[in-house]
This record gives C-alpha cells, sequence and structure tokens, in this order.
C-alpha cells in the first residue's frame, strides 16, 4: 500500500493511498476462509466448507467487504502518520475519491476533519463591566397597583345593572346547528370577561346591554378556520341565560394581599411582597437586556477576535441547512434551474458562506467556553425546561417532549441551553450592582 498524508490545516487533512489489487485479494482470501469455518452449506459439514466455493456463494460481497477493510486500514495508518486520535475527530471520513483502475489497483483519498484548536484567551476581557438595571419605588408601587387589581374580588353588581365590556357576566348557554345542539356548545355558569374575545366573534358583543336573569338568543357565525369541520363558516344559535354581572371591588394593597401572593412565608407582609416584587422586576429587566442585546453582542464579539481553522465538512453542512430552508420559500422554476445548472448552483450556495462559517465558529467557542466556565446542561434540564414551556402553553408536557425527541430536536435544545447559561455566566462575572 502506498499512502501520504496532507494536514492541510490544524481542523482538516487528507489522506492519499493506492490499495494493490493482491492486498484486496488477500483480505478477501481472509474473509473467506474464516467465512468457511462457520457456514452452513447444503452437502458440506460445518466448519468443511471449501473456500472455493464460498466465494463463488459470496463473490460480491465478499469483495465489499475485502475493501472496506482496506479502507479502514487507510484510514487508520493515516490518522497514525498524522498522529491523530480518533478522540480528535469531528464527524465520520468523507471518501472523495475511489477509482479502481485496470490493474485492479484502488486510488483512494479521504478527508477527515478534527476538533479544532481553541485559544480562548482573555475572553472576558471582551465585556465592560456595566451596571445592573434599577427599578424605581414608584415603578414598583405601579406594578403592586396592577397586581392588586388582578387579585381583587369580584363583586356581585345589582339586578337593575347592565352587562358592560370589562364586567363579568355568568352566564348558562346552549348552542344549536340547523335547529339541533351540538356538542360542546353547552355549559352552565360559565363565567366570562366581556372584551376578553374568549368566544367566537360577535358572541360577546350581543351580550353587552344585558341584565341579570335575561335571556336571550344570539345569532352567531363560526369562523372559516374553525377547529370543527362541522361548525366552520356555519351559522348557529345560542340560548343564552345570564345570572349574574361582576366587577372588580376596591384594590387593596394590604398584608393580606401579600400573604396571597407569598404563599408559605410565615413572615409575609406588603414590605416583603415590595422587596421581592422588586428584586423579580430588576431580574426580569437584567434578562431583557442580556436577551435583547448583549448576549448576543458578546458571541459577535467572541466570533470576530477568537480565530481558529474550522472543518471544512461542517461548514458544507451549515450551508446544505441555509440552501434547504431558502429553497422553500424559492418558486418550483427557481430550484430547477439551480439543479440543472452546477455553476448556478455553487454560486448560490457561496452567499451563504460566510454567515455559515459564522454560526459554527460560534458553536465551537461555546463548546470551548463551557468547558473553560465548567458550564454542563443535563438531559434532565432539559426535559424540565421543555416540561415548563409546554404548561404555559397550554400542552401535554409529555407529548411535546416525546415530538422533539421523534423529530431529534433535544440536542440542539441542550445546546442552546449551555449557550445561555456561558454567556450568563460571562456577563454576570461583569455586572456591578448600582
Amino acid at each position: 500500500m502506498e499512502l501520504s498524508v496532507n494536514k492541510i490545516d490544524n481542523a482538516n487533512a487528507e489522506i492519499t493511498a493506492t490499495i494493490k489489487a493482491d492486498e484486496i485479494e488477500a483480505n478477501l482470501n481472509k474473509i473467506a476462509k474464516q467465512l468457511s469455518k462457520t457456514a452452513n452449506v447444503q452437502g458440506f459439514r460445518k466448519g468443511k466448507v471449501p473456500v472455493a466455493i464460498i466465494k463463488k456463494m459470496y463473490g460480491e460481497k465478499l469483495l465489499q467487504d475485502a475493501e472496506s477493510e482496506a479502507l479502514r486500514e487507510v484510514f487508520n495508518k493515516g490518522l497514525k502518520e498524522l498522529g491523530v486520535e480518533n478522540s480528535d475527530l469531528v464527524g465520520e471520513p468523507n471518501i472523495t475519491k475511489f477509482d479502481k483502475n485496470d490493474n485492479g489497483d484502488i486510488e483512494v483519498v479521504v478527508k477527515v476533519a478534527m476538533k479544532p484548536q481553541i485559544e480562548l484567551g482573555d475572553y472576558k476581557s471582551l465585556v465592560e463591566e456595566f451596571e445592573k438595571p434599577t427599578v424605581s419605588d414608584e415603578e414598583v408601587e405601579e406594578k403592586l397597583k396592577e397586581i392588586a387589581e388582578q387579585n381583587a374580588e369580584l363583586v356581585e353588581l345589582p339586578k337593575n345593572r347592565i352587562a358592560k365590556e370589562g364586567h363579568t357576566v355568568n352566564i348558562d348557554f346552549e348552542g344549536f346547528l340547523d335547529g339541533e345542539p351540538f356538542e360542546g356548545g353547552k355549559a352552565e355558569g360559565f363565567d366570562l370577561v366581556l372584551g376578553s374575545g374568549q368566544f367566537i366573534p360577535g358572541f360577546e358583543d350581543q351580550i353587552l346591554g344585558m341584565k341579570k336573569d335575561e335571556e336571550k338568543t344570539i345569532k352567531v357565525t363560526f369562523p372559516e378556520d374553525y377547529g370543527s369541520e362541522k361548525l366552520a363558516g356555519k351559522e348557529t344559535e345560542f340560548k343564552v341565560k345570564l345570572n349574574a354581572i361582576k366587577e372588580k371591588g376596591e384594590a387593596k394593597l394590604d398584608d393580606e394581599l401579600a400573604k396571597k401572593l407569598l404563599p408559605g412565608q410565615e413572615d409575609a407582609s406588603l414590605e416583603k411582597l415590595k422587596e421581592q416584587l422588586k428584586t423579580q422586576m430588576e431580574n426580569e429587566a437584567l434578562a431583557k437586556l442580556y436577551n435583547e442585546g448583549k448576549k448576543a453582542e458578546l458571541l459577535e464579539k467572541l466570533v470576530e477576535k477568537i480565530d481558529f481553522d474550522l472543518p471544512e465538512f461542517v461548514v458544507e453542512q451549515e450551508i446544505d441547512l441555509a440552501v434547504n430552508n431558502a429553497a422553500r420559500d424559492m418558486k418550483e422554476e427557481e430550484i430547477k434551474e439551480l439543479q440543472e445548472n452546477p455553476e448556478k448552483l455553487k454560486e448560490f450556495r457561496e452567499q451563504f458562506r460566510e454567515d455559515a462559517k459564522k454560526s459554527v465558529k460560534a458553536t465551537f467557542i461555546v463548546d470551548a467556553l463551557a468547558k473553560a466556565e465548567g458550564v454542563e446542561v443535563s438531559e434532565q434540564e432539559v426535559m424540565q425546561t421543555i416540561y415548563m414551556e409546554a404548561l404555559q402553553t397550554g400542552q401535554d408536557p409529555q407529548k411535546v417532549y416525546e415530538q422533539y425527541q421523534k423529530s431529534g430536536y433535544l440536542p440542539a435544545i441542550q445546546m442552546a441551553m449551555v449557550e445561555d447559561k456561558v454567556l450568563t455566566n460571562i456577563l454576570n462575572s461583569k455586572l456591578k450592582e448600582a
């Protein structure tokens, strides 16, 4: 076997080899001999099958196995000459040439990608010290009033009052389609905030002006894109009875409100509530500052200042992804033109290269920073995050998790969480209390 290696840079290398025909033949004979000891062939005792019979029966498969074994040898010898361990590799080796000549020799070129060698340097110096956002006592008071109003008790209004926007009405209703009641269209003692848009358009508007104990038939048309095919776009009638009209009572800022909002805290008081609310509001302001600017700015600086070689195939994969995403918004004739014109496709791909390189670079930098900062995100943390978000949006947490798992999104979610933690750690190290 003739073999040479070329270390293109610190992240890419090429192994070139010529595998002689007699090496392939030797591998084939070895594999056939091993198989002859275990194969079950009618007319022969196990272990006594002639090698010639095995070759005749499994000829093409034996040749493929013999060539694969020779390729493994090329790969292993090449890595040894390069001084590269398997653990240093990124992705699978890419066989860019595999040509058999008239003599049966095989010309092989294998490209390998290695983990980039990253010198992070004093990365924290890229961030200037900054003050933590502050929240004034006036802002806390304003927020507290909002919370108090949201938690104010509902008070039933006298019988002579009419329902207005903002009132909470308690109603019984039943829906009819073509004179027949339909499934899911009936409820008793239902509380509805007028103006909330909770019901289909037109329903709440027709309750405005009703009084307690009043009954009314309301006509509404369901939207064309309504979830139920049976009701979508159909005109229906609802028989409605208004049982009570309620409005928010006086919003009380006192210790009782604090006890309600700070369950389990024995020393709950209005002052304690203000303290905790101020801390929460400042943390929210800080998170907004991070998420709407500082994290992106920091990552951009890291990508700009830290230089290292990138594995070519990873960049190409990122370009593939960008091209596929762009193709979704393209017309059929535009896609066909790219498919039929290699030069045009190459030109189209190149417009995504710089962004792809930045994206790949950012991923490797975050990985290196995570090791430097000792940041890890467990599978359990990923699951908890997905569950919490699903609950907040009213979805089934287990189903959402399984959907992400099936789609292969979990590693990307985990990586995003690692990035968030790493950048937050670095920013926090430069945070000054006001």
